[in-house]
């Protein structure tokens, strides 16, 4: 008997979530998430996982469950599900963030999306799926406990222990003690904010935090935050209300998560006519407005860059209103949200960020929370999940303090097979995983190659050399046009008559040594071409552009 755990996402990174579980003939998916590009990643819209691994054993697959309905838990769903085509569980609201997602892309079959309740065993083949309510920065939010012939395993998901929740829906720390004196093979936790000693602040504190700040701006407020924290959006509404403010949402993703949290039952406006289209904000007083956007990670096109630039159709930034970013920035994303908040100073915008005040707290679990879950669970193995390697040695120092040998202890990659039987754990061969990247409407198109050469491009810039050629018999070959050199993002060719000049000559003497030769190949001209090239510019002017030899036969 041997339960095999591999995580084809989330696992030494933070985002693109996707976790196997896999015992003979069956095998359960716990989420497909996505993650964002960072900088070298050029062009890139999205990356998701590769799947390869589940696409070759398809007939195993019994379903798809989901803990939350964030990004990084199910913004690959567009992409993963329909190669799938198996049924998809979740709460009502992650569900309904699902099927809107879906329909984004052409929908899937009504009849595969199941909403299930915590506390209600689902048999998916052999591994019988509970899931368990936690509390985190989005309502709906479970965990999931496998249990199979092997024994039970415990994902939490994403979490933290919130006993002051804003849903009052607290964590089911009881049906976890009640799991660990049964007895629990293992625990795969949260390892996001492992770093942080104590406890995460609850997101209580954050709603009165809101309601100063914004009783003391005298324009419109702007908050912007993460789409999906409807916990924070259904408190900025609440201070709203008090404040006798209209609310305007701005931002798709916004408007879908608003949307189908209000339809569904799990965001309240206090007062019918408090939501307002974003065409009508130019009869209401900013002192009566509140806007709630996306684009808290300054991302280039999201609405609140565009408004901090002045190309938001509807939204200008005046000076007096507040700008609020209520959120923490995603590692990498510091630059862009310091030019964001830069403009914003410009128009003369009061900026509040979460170090001014406690306008954000994490969804994510401390040490001291993590070690609780720990001790009521009891495992005799743990597997750190969700983050980074720095965050995995962070959760394996916690399991040492509370007696943990580091045999019991599995320090997981991206595709690790990790095989667990009543007895032992072993980390066995890494299956087949990675990353996928979405760029328009391609999706794995674009590979390691095309993303060296955009940078190459983005560095350098690209030389394009042109020529006509003419084969004569007896070798009397000859050039009958050009060389002429054309250059993007490499040199002002104006200005640079000299290195043009001596770039055409190199090329020039460069044909002219290959083509006395009979049997002349393109391959070996083109060659020819881009080594004296890229020999001559890098002498010149310490730079390698790309080089792209175009030769015509006349």
């Amino acid at each position: 008997m041997k339960l095999s755990v591999i995580p084809l996402g989330g696992t030494g990174e933070i985002g693109k979530n996707l976790l196997v579980f896999e015992y003979e003939d069956s095998i359960v998916v716990i989420d497909g998430g996505v993650k964002f590009p960072d900088d070298e990643l050029l062009g890139i819209d999205l990356v998701i996982p590769d799947i390869s691994y589940l696409e070759k054993r398809l007939d195993k697959i019994k379903g798809v469950f989901i803990t939350h309905g964030h990004e990084d838990h199910i913004g690959g769903l567009p992409f993963i599900l329909p190669k799938l085509n198996v049924p998809v569980y979740a709460t009502r609201l992650t569900i309904g963030l699902v099927r809107a997602k879906m329909q984004e892309r052409g929908g899937y079959p009504e009849s595969l999306l199941r909403i299930l309740e915590p506390g209600q065993p689902i048999q998916a083949g052999e591994i019988e799926v509970e899931a368990f309510r936690v509390t985190h920065s989005i309502p709906d939010a479970v965990g999931y406990s496998l249990l199979s012939p092997v024994g039970r395993v415990i994902y939490t998901g994403d979490f933290k222990v919130d006993y002051t929740p804003i849903d009052g829906q607290e964590m089911d720390l009881a049906k976890l003690a009640a799991w660990g004196k049964e007895g629990v093979l293992a625990l795969l936790c949260d390892s996001t904010n492992s770093e942080r000693q104590g406890m995460t602040m609850s997101e209580k504190v954050v709603g009165k935090t809101l309601k100063d700040w914004f009783a003391r701006a005298e324009g419109k407020v702007i908050m912007a935050t993460f789409a999906s924290n409807v916990h924070r959006i259904q408190q900025a509404v609440n201070a709203a209300a008090e404040l006798k403010r209209k609310v305007c949402v701005i931002g798709r993703s916004m408007e879908q998560v608003v949307r189908t949290a209000n339809e569904l039952g799990y965001l309240h406006f206090p007062e019918e006519d408090m939501l307002v289209d974003a065409s009508a904000i130019q009869d209401i007083s900013p002192s009566r407005l509140l806007v709630l956007t996306t684009g808290s990670q300054g991302e280039p096109l999201a609405a609140l860059t565009r408004m901090a630039t002045g190309s938001h159709r509807l939204i200008t930034v005046a000076p007096g209103d507040m700008v609020m970013i209520a959120a923490t920035p995603v590692p990498g994303n510091e630059k862009l949200i310091g030019r964001t908040i830069n403009h914003l100073y410009l128009i003369g915008a009061e900026v509040v960020t979460k170090d001014m005040g406690l306008v954000h707290v994490s969804g994510h679990a401390s040490q001291e929370e993590i070690k609780l879950i720990m001790r009521l669970t009891r495992p005799k193995y743990i597997i750190p999940h969700h983050g980074e390697v720095r965050h995995q040695v962070a959760v394996r120092r916690l399991a040492n303090l509370l007696g943990y040998e580091d045999s019991q202890i599995a320090m997981t990659k991206l595709g690790s097979r990790v095989v667990l039987t009543p007895d032992k754990m072993e980390v066995e061969e890494r299956v087949e995983a990675g990353s996928v990247y979405v760029d328009g409407l391609g999706i794995g198109d674009v590979g390691q190659i095309v993303l060296r050469d955009r940078q190459q491009l983005s560095q350098d810039g690209v030389v394009v050399v042109v020529a006509a050629l003419t084969r004569g018999k007896g070798g009397a070959n000859s050039i009958i046009s050009g060389p002429d050199i054309i250059s993007r993002g490499f040199t002002f060719m104006k200005e640079a008559n000299d290195l043009v000049e001596g770039a055409k000559k190199v090329a020039s003497t460069a044909l002219e040594s290959q083509i006395t030769q009979e049997s002349w190949e393109w391959g070996v001209l083109r060659g020819a071409i881009h080594e004296s090239l890229s020999n001559y510019f890098w002498d010149r002017t310490r730079r390698r552009p790309m080089i792209l030899p175009v030769l015509v036969q006349v």
